[in-house]
């Protein structure tokens, strides 16, 4: 039960850091929509529509927004359990940022973007995700939650 504990934290603490990097980057008038459309996709799925010629020219969605925001912080906690399914619940005691830096890469793979200017923008996001799982596990060591 610790291990689900601990998977969830530190997902929850590399979203979030992903969330904190996006802030960074409005400052520099760079906009990220992608909450808004996994959102989108969440609403209409629940309505029974699962495939898109492409999200964005779907119309808008009632609270989008909220599913959007939901669903990015599910997806990280779920990646986050990667850990220690492939590297052991012993990574949370003793965090390598090459194994972080896995995970986030498999994380990037999950989703195939169309352009060149696109995938790098995807790869840097999974990298910030990958840094979080990192910092968040080497955090929560450090304040004695993980021993």
């Amino acid at each position: 039960m610790r291990i689900v504990y601990k998977a969830i934290l530190v997902g929850l603490g590399a979203t979030l850091f992903i969330d904190f990097w996006k802030l960074i980057a409005s400052f520099f008038e760079i906009q990220s929509r992608g909450v808004l459309f996994l959102g989108r996709w969440f609403a209409y799925t629940l309505e029974g529509q699962f495939f898109h010629n492409t999200i964005i020219q779907t119309p808008n969605a009632e609270n989008e927004r909220l599913y959007g925001l939901i669903g990015h912080y599910c997806i990280g906690v779920v990646f986050a359990f990667l850990l220690p399914l492939f590297y052991g619940s012993k990574w949370f005691c003793n965090p390598k940022v090459l194994t972080a830096i896995a995970v986030g890469l498999v994380s990037l793979f999950s989703k195939i973007p169309d352009s060149s200017q696109h995938l790098l923008k995807v790869f840097i996001i999974h990298l910030i995700y990958a840094i979080g799982l990192y910092l968040t596990a080497t955090a929560l060591r450090r304040i004695k939650l993980f021993n």
